[in-house]
């Protein structure tokens, strides 16, 4: 009897998930569902599988609204039902069909109007829906007549008075209302819950014919649609590149082998890899996805882009050998089989990423090329954060903005507990997990053999591109699996360093020659003392100390390195250890000699993921499939505890077999376990290491170029001023924007860095751009008023410029422009812009001279940019101290306490089992960065007082080649007033606030101390 069910995917609406509406229905002894959610089909997949295992006939159907504005209800006949309702529901989203008030001619699909919606006349599939509370109406004639045609109407939407008003909540939310101005028509009627189907019947038993109705669309429909299944490689997935599955293998051969004779000429082992990745990749039927992968990346090289196939897809020669990858599997010894196996039902997994700038070129091929019926990103639902939910919440009860900010933004402990607050955080707390919206993945896109309608309707989200209702899970569960298109600014920086070395020096640099991305004698020094700010992946303050701890030297230990930085390596101690035994190899003994064979590199540690495909296979006498089935347990992939259990028996099994005691392999699976869900796939490690090492090479010999590109590829890890100092220490001389020799972005001219006009917060984007088109077709602005009279500009933006030093050209002081702007602005017509035949000299006034103090250009750069160009911080101190110690002498003073004046950076704060602590990132007043650590104890009378210069009092731990400081005091340095507002009291020390710093917080267990990671040094006897 139930033909309207909602689930908390009809957004802001209902209040049940999947999981509760199917068990409330159980439990009432129902034994056929509909489920209508609100002009979406995300659930219905999910919805399927749980009433399969309640032992409930699934039906599925779409409830369809315009306005908030119920329509009628459609309910598919079969599973291509669903897709004529999909393509009626993307019509309206993504081209602005508008839904009629009527139903179109569906074929496979029932519909259900409300009493509200009666068309004048009723198609063979249409009904009308009749509530219980409203029978009393069938004494109307224009009703009466209608019983033939007419359905029970009962829809759910809620299952307890409480739900109820957190139903209302959602509306209100919705509506962007409070709760005491919702309308009736914007919410549910009070009886939408689950009643036993003998009690609707018998509200009903005067009406049999409409019992009887309501039984026929439920016997009638069914959703008879076939999962992936378990074990099986078929998917739904686009089958064929081009017109068969033997034509599709017949140019990947060919492909692979003209790569190969490219990257390797005449070697036989590629050639016998390549042959035996063939077969598997034919086995599987995989040949299309290789094939689609290939396609994209010829089209983006067609273009001149740069991409970096990574991730386990850098496993494969033949991938390298199609120029998808550009990590040689057999210079790294990596397995295929992490990649690709017979026992992998899935396709393979390439992640490829593209420069920011040049992703949505591709995503536009991709979307013309395979179709736009074919084509679709998977969507994800956004869920109500904490923040949002106590706003949205506090808003409908009629909470003002400041009660709402300190919902929003203190902690549950310190709010207010007022009776309203309480029902804030009581409706708060249920609305936990409810999604909020539906968004696009950040890089999975589907394409599809059949019309990607058939299985779910499209948005169209701000980005663009269309969106399917559900996520990735589910895509993967019904056999779509996913392509990944991503974009990182990594490669938007190394990219626009190229361009801007060819614009500035005529130089064409081939980044992607292996020869200069892997192994250069100046990099490596670089690499070695952790000179590595701007470049992707390596320029983090923990990146940095981990290799000048190994005393990086060389692209392989930098493949180490980027596996182990990662927080769940350091966490099972793994890092720790390795940076032991890499400084010290004569102090350790290897395990097992398994373990030395097969793993001296990484000194008997297993650092990636392949490690464990490794160990398991030579210690443990498992085949290579078996061992990707170990890491794949290990690491979540499975999420089935069953699954682990009979590897682990397997692996005890196969090792007693081998002749290794209990006692061994225990220690040994115990290595495994440590490791498993924590290591990196080496391949993955070895993409980034090319792409860290290619910055690397770009920062070393051509650092201007390379530091004017991070900053306008807006950075990294750090703000932009960090980026601009280490510009500085390159040999640039910074300048303010300058409306005459600025670009919207920064550029370079010479030695001259021309800050850009982006950098300006108080500066529209599209003023910006304007300044620059307008001077590139027009010429030089010869004046202030000459860029009045050309720019359509009020008086803040104008003033914005002045302050920051963008007219200086004109040779006269800020505060006569500010003056000349005010008068030219007073009487300024804005229909006069762009007239220069017959233009009104500006009256000249004769001003005194104003002397500014010459720190005035630092503050006014610190308010606007945000940081102070014409000097550097400690300029700005009140005293001249810069302290007794510099960064360049720091090694010789290990165990010695210190005195250092230091400008901040960053800091990062750490758990640790005594409270919080922070790591801490500085300057000197030379300019060189070195690191703090700032301990629990300290912090209690020490802590941090925002950006800004800082007197620190340590002791000095050199670890490994690299030097702490520990730090037992500090206090934050006082800078001098205001010089702006020497007459001001109030705003003498404002803008001190703005000076930044870059905090980062980790939310994590507390590692493990040495004594807790127990890997033993010595071997196992």
């Amino acid at each position: 009897m139930f033909l309207n069910c909602h689930s908390f995917h009809s957004l802001r609406y209902g209040t049940l998930s999947i999981p509760e509406l199917v068990a409330q229905a159980k439990f009432i002894g129902t034994k056929i569902l509909v489920l209508t959610d609100v002009n979406t089909v995300t659930a219905i997949y999910d919805f399927k599988k749980e009433c399969d295992n309640a032992g409930i006939k699934p039906i599925a159907g779409v409830e369809i609204r315009k306005d908030n504005k119920l329509l009628y209800i459609a309910i598919a006949k079969e599973f291509s039902g669903i897709g004529e309702v999909n393509k009626m529901i993307s019509a309206y989203n993504c081209d602005g069909v508008e839904l009629s008030e009527t139903a179109p001619e569906f074929s496979k699909v029932f519909v259900v109007y409300p009493l509200s919606n009666i068309p004048e006349n009723l198609k063979e599939n249409e009904f009308v829906g009749i509530r219980e509370e409203e029978l009393n109406l069938l004494i109307r004639p224009e009703l009466k007549k209608l019983i033939p045609k007419m359905v029970v109407l009962h829809p759910v939407t809620f299952s307890t008075k409480k739900e109820y008003n957190l139903h209302r909540i959602l509306r209100a939310i919705d509506n962007n209302t409070i709760l005491s101005k919702l309308n009736e028509e914007d919410t549910c009627r009070k009886t939408e819950y689950f009643k036993p189907e003998k009690d609707i019947i018998h509200a009903f038993r005067q009406y049999p014919e409409i019992i009887k109705n309501t039984e026929k669309i439920l016997n009638s429909c069914s959703f008879d649609f076939i999962y992936k299944e378990r074990g099986s490689t078929e998917n739904k997935n686009k089958k064929c590149y081009l017109d068969s599955q033997e034509e599709d293998m017949a140019l990947l051969t060919k492909l692979a082998y003209e790569g190969l004779k490219n990257r390797y000429g005449e070697n036989e082992t590629a050639k016998t890899r390549v042959e035996k990745e063939l077969k598997v990749i034919g086995d599987l039927k995989f040949s299309a996805y290789f094939l689609i992968t290939w396609d994209i990346v010829q089209y983006s090289n067609k273009m001149g882009f740069m991409h970096v196939g990574r991730g386990s897809g850098a496993n494969s020669i033949v991938s390298y050998c199609l120029g998808i990858t550009d990590i040689c599997p057999i210079e790294l010894d990596l397995y295929f089989e992490r990649f690709l196996n017979l026992n992998r039902t899935s396709p393979p997994d390439f992640d490829i990423d593209w420069s920011w700038q040049n992703r949505d070129t591709i995503l536009e091929y991709i979307f013309t090329k395979y179709g736009k019926d074919h084509v679709a990103f998977c969507g994800t639902n956004v869920e109500f954060k904490y923040k949002s939910i106590f706003r949205e919440v506090g808003k409908a009860f009629g909470l003002p903005k400041d009660e709402l900010d300190e919902l929003a933004g203190k902690s549950i402990e310190t709010h207010e507990r007022n009776s309203v607050v309480k029902q804030v955080h009581e409706y708060g707390k249920l609305m936990m997990k409810f999604p909020n919206q539906r968004s696009m993945h950040a890089c999975g896109i589907l394409i599809s053999e059949e019309p990607i309608i058939n299985y779910s309707a499209l948005e169209m989200p701000p980005k663009g591109f269309p969106i399917v209702q559900f996520d990735m899970n589910v895509a993967e569960d019904i056999g779509l699996e996913k392509f990944d298109i991503l974009s990182q600014r990594g490669l938007g920086t190394i990219n626009d360093t190229v361009k801007l070395i060819k614009k500035t020096r005529g130089i064409d640099v081939d980044i992607r020659n292996t020869s200069i991305s892997k192994d250069e004698k100046i990099c490596n020094e670089y690499l070695a003392k952790g000179h590595t700010i701007g470049c992707f992946y390596i320029e983090s303050p923990a990146m940095r100390g981990l290799l000048r701890r190994l005393k990086c030297d060389n692209y392989r230990t930098l493949v180490a390195a980027s596996s182990i930085i990662r927080p769940g390596v350091a966490q099972s101690g793994m890092m720790r250890e390795y940076i032991f035994r890499h400084n010290h190899p004569d102090q350790f003994e290897y395990f097992h000699p398994v373990f030395e064979e097969n793993l001296k590199e990484t000194y008997g540690i297993m650092v990636y993921q392949e490690d464990v495909i490794k160990i398991a296979q030579y210690f443990g006498g498992l085949s290579h499939a078996d061992g990707d089935i170990l890491r794949r347990a290990m690491s979540g992939k499975e999420r089935s505890i069953q699954k682990l259990n009979e590897v682990k028996a397997n692996f005890f099994e196969k090792c007693k077999e081998q002749g290794h005691s209990h006692e061994l392999t225990t220690e040994a699976f115990r290595q495994i376990e440590s490791f498993a869900g924590y290591s990196f796939c080496k391949a993955h490690s070895a993409s980034y290491a090319v792409e860290s090492y290619q910055s690397l090479y770009l920062k070393v010999y051509y650092p201007l170029e390379f530091m004017v590109s991070v900053i306008n590829n807006q950075g990294g890890f750090y703000r932009t001023e960090v980026y601009i100092h280490e510009a500085k220490m390159s040999g640039g001389n910074i300048l303010p924007p300058c409306v005459n020799s600025s670009e919207y972005e920064t550029s370079l001219h010479g030695k001259d860095i021309f800050l850009g006009l982006m950098l300006l917060e108080g500066l529209e984007t599209k003023i910006a751009q304007k300044i620059v088109e307008e001077r590139e077709i027009n010429g030089k602005y010869r004046s202030l008023e000459d860029f009045i009279r050309r720019i359509p500009v009020g008086i803040e933006s104008v003033q914005t410029l002045i302050f920051v030093g963008a007219f200086r050209f004109t040779g006269k002081g800020k505060n006569e422009l500010l003056v000349e702007a005010r008068l030219l602005l007073i009487n300024f017509k804005p229909e006069n812009r762009g007239l220069t035949l017959i233009e009104e000299p500006l009256q000249e006034y004769k001003l005194p001279e104003l002397k500014r103090n010459q720190f005035e250009d630092a503050f006014d750069e610190l308010e606007i940019l945000g940081f102070p160009v014409s000097c550097s911080p400690f300029d700005l101190l009140e005293t001249k101290y810069r302290g007794s110690v510099f960064v360049k002498d720091l090694l010789i003073h290990h165990k010695k306490q210190v005195k250092m004046l230091a400008f901040l950076i960053s800091r990062k704060h750490v758990p640790t089992k005594k409270g919080t602590m922070y790591f801490g990132t500085w300057i000197d007043a030379e300019g060189n960065y070195f690191d703090t650590a700032h301990f629990p104890d300290s912090l209690k009378h020490y802590d941090f007082q925002g950006g800004g210069c800082y007197l620190l009092l340590g002791t000095v731990e050199v670890d490994f080649h690299f030097p702490t400081i520990t730090i037992h005091k500090m206090a934050k340095m006082p800078m001098i007033p205001d010089p702006r507002y020497v007459y001001d009291e109030k705003k003498r020390y404002d803008v001190h606030r703005q000076m930044k710093e870059d905090v980062s917080m980790t939310f994590r267990k507390p590692y493990p101390q040495e004594h807790e990671i127990g890997l033993p040094r010595q071997k196992f006897v």
